[in-house]
């Protein structure tokens, strides 16, 4: 009897998975890699969530470029071509324009309500309009030029004081370009820096928050652990870093809110002497319905979040690649004394006439991107990527980091190599190279990123001589919120004879 039961069992279990198979190639769907797990689905491959990127990659090089997984409950699209990724963000970009519905957008984002977790709606489409015209608009950054100029200047004082010390000993990058990033923003959206204890509150609330980037959530992939309570521990924690963080900029908002109505506030005020939060109260007064508190702490929580890590992060791997390869860096150096000489700093004019080094950055990009895995997108309906049928709410996810690295695309990924951004139209070389995303929901940030990191790195490769010291330079990568050195970079800054004097003047 037990045998015979047996058997069945066998012939059913064979039966449903030859089903299946035939089932999902009648319905043209992307390959799946087999076996697919009861409850668990393909969340066994993912076994290490800090190599996220890496995980994947291994995934699509056994399946293909468009592959089908199951996260728990979740169907989910994993892209790794330039040609899928130009289907998901250019043919269908607005079918792929939603936000899959996660526990961290609802608790985090004030219900699903910020830039970067609103539905495709008119709710994102003001603002989009609000980030486009009033806060990270050409004018706009133009105004604000003057900050980032003192803040990076801020930057090379510290090293300089530093290596005036003269114990050679070593400076962690990262920490100094944390400082210049934090500032430039706190300065951008409040007024002021982050040098007070109220800083240095924000700094360990916003770690936290990151702690949690990559941190998975059960309820998210099993609808059954929110019906049976078993999601509350994560909940809890991630409200209570919510509950912080929006009371710290609740404080931010009131503080403007106070000095605009002690000092009066016009239209005919000077747009430069205004703040962002000044610029969002002053349209809460023309449009309360949309400018709600809500709604002008979502925004300032989204540009510390995409405008703070992501821009120091960048700057330190630049920095590595560069210690790594000397004659590169003196190439660079080169370029800037041609352009721009020993009297005077690095501004941001002179960037435009500063190729090699924006080939420097985009190269840094390329291998390092700040978000190696697209933010996740969710198909409105069906679609076809890849001659594949996807159907609709399938979450997606656009391995960048594969895509930016694939051997049959680039040559030598792994190698450093700026050069090969020489003499080529356009930052974007089709979907093969796309650090600020594609489409709809590409980073409205890219233009002010830019400006800080060239900034800082060019005035870093002006002022000073770099040494990594006898040890390899560790390169191993830790994915959170962002792509991070596993390892922060230590490195010994001498002044160069020729900036000397200008940096003791500063």
């Amino acid at each position: 009897m037990d045998l015979n039961l047996l058997f069945y069992a066998l012939i059913f279990l064979v039966s449903y998975i030859i089903t299946q198979k035939l089932l999902h190639k009648l319905r043209k769907l992307p390959p799946t890699p087999f076996p697919t797990l009861p409850i668990l689905g393909h969340l066994h491959l993912l076994k290490s969530s800090t190599q996220i990127h890496r995980t994947l990659a291994k995934v699509s090089d056994r399946y293909g470029p468009v592959v089908q997984l199951w996260l728990g409950y979740r169907r989910t699209l994993l892209v790794s071509s330039a040609s899928a990724a130009e289907d998901c963000l250019h043919h269908n970009d607005v079918i792929f324009a939603n936000r899959p519905r996660l526990l961290g957008g609802k608790i985090l984002a004030y219900d699903y309500t910020t830039l970067l977790w609103a539905p495709y709606g008119s709710l994102w489409r003001n603002h989009r309009r609000i980030a486009a015209t009033e806060i990270l608009s050409p004018h706009r950054l133009h105004l604000l030029a003057d900050i980032r100029a003192d803040e990076v200047r801020s930057l090379l004082k510290n090293i300089n004081d530093q290596a005036a010390l003269g114990n050679d000993s070593k400076v962690e990058i990262k920490t100094a370009l944390v400082e210049l990033t934090y500032n430039i923003m706190m300065r951008m959206i409040a007024g002021k820096r982050m040098d007070s204890e109220e800083g240095k509150r924000f700094k360990l609330l916003l770690k936290e928050l990151l702690s949690l980037g990559g941190a998975f959530n059960p309820g998210d992939f099993f609808p059954f652990f929110k019906y049976l309570g078993l999601n509350k521990a994560a909940e809890k924690k991630i409200t209570a870093i919510f509950v912080k963080l929006d009371g710290f900029f609740q404080e931010l908002v009131d503080e403007q809110r106070r000095i605009m109505e002690k000092e009066g506030d016009s239209d005919g005020n000077n747009m430069k002497s205004k703040n962002l939060i000044q610029v969002l109260l002053g349209l809460q007064k023309t449009d309360p319905t949309y400018s709600t508190n809500d709604i002008i702490k979502g925004l300032i929580q989204i540009l510390f979040l995409t405008g703070t890590e992501t821009s120091s992060s960048t700057v330190e791997w630049a920095t590595a690649l560069l210690l790594k390869h000397p004659e590169i860096q003196d190439k660079v150096r080169k370029e800037i004394i041609e352009q721009v000489g020993h009297d005077r700093l690095i501004e941001e004019h002179d960037l435009q006439h500063l190729p090699y080094l924006h080939c420097i950055i985009n190269e840094t990009l390329r291998m390092y991107p700040v978000a190696p895995i697209v933010p996740p997108h969710e198909s409105s309906e069906d679609c076809v990527v890849g001659g594949y049928h996807i159907p609709k709410g399938t979450m997606l996810n656009v391995n960048l980091w594969a895509i930016q690295n694939d051997p049959k695309v680039w040559d030598e990924p792994r190698q450093f190599k700026p050069e090969r951004f020489e003499n080529v139209e356009g930052e974007r070389i089709g979907y093969k190279f796309m650090p600020f995303g594609s489409g709809r929901r590409s980073c409205p940030g890219e233009n002010m990123a830019k400006r800080v990191v060239g900034l800082a790195l060019g005035s870093l490769i002006q002022c000073f001589e770099w040494e990594g010291g006898e040890e390899e330079i560790d390169m191993e990568e830790q994915v959170s919120v962002s792509m991070w050195k596993a390892n922060p970079l230590q490195a010994k800054f001498k002044p160069r004879k020729q900036m000397i004097k200008l940096l003791s003047q500063i």
